[in-house]
């Protein structure tokens, strides 16, 4: 019990911390986007790449978050935090971000625990639809 217990209080706080980023930046999402832009002047990333990126990361933040707050579709959700934190990872490379990368490594570590213990999601959506179809 204590292990689903853990996962339960780790999908929580990833979600809150994706929602929350994704949050504040949907309500300044123009001043995030070139915000991004400005940062990525020196990537060889394509600018009209770099802003999409920027426009579309808060919703993908704040789905995914929202996502794994309620424990729904929780293998969907922790796969696509993963893949985000790698299009970050890849992002923050080109524009030698090495600082920001440690932290995105800390998270890609977490959204592994969240994917290989998976069997550990009994506190969640998910699950209470699960029970309901084996009744």
């Amino acid at each position: 019990m204590h292990t689903k217990t853990a996962y339960f209080f780790l999908r929580v706080s990833m979600g809150i911390n994706l929602l929350g980023h994704g949050l504040v930046r949907l309500v300044k999402l123009q001043d995030f986007a070139s915000g991004m832009m400005k940062g990525f002047e020196t990537s060889w990333l394509p600018q009209s790449m770099v802003h999409l990126f920027g426009i579309t990361l808060p919703f993908f933040e704040f789905l995914i978050g929202l996502l794994l707050m309620i424990g729904f579709k929780t293998r969907i959700a922790t796969i696509a935090g993963a893949s985000l934190i790698v299009l970050l990872l890849f992002g923050s490379s080109t524009v030698e971000n090495w600082e920001a990368m440690g932290i995105q490594m800390i998270y890609a570590g977490l959204f592994y625990i969240l994917i290989s213990r998976i069997d550990d999601n009994a506190l969640a959506l998910d699950r209470k639809k699960l029970k309901k179809l084996a009744v």
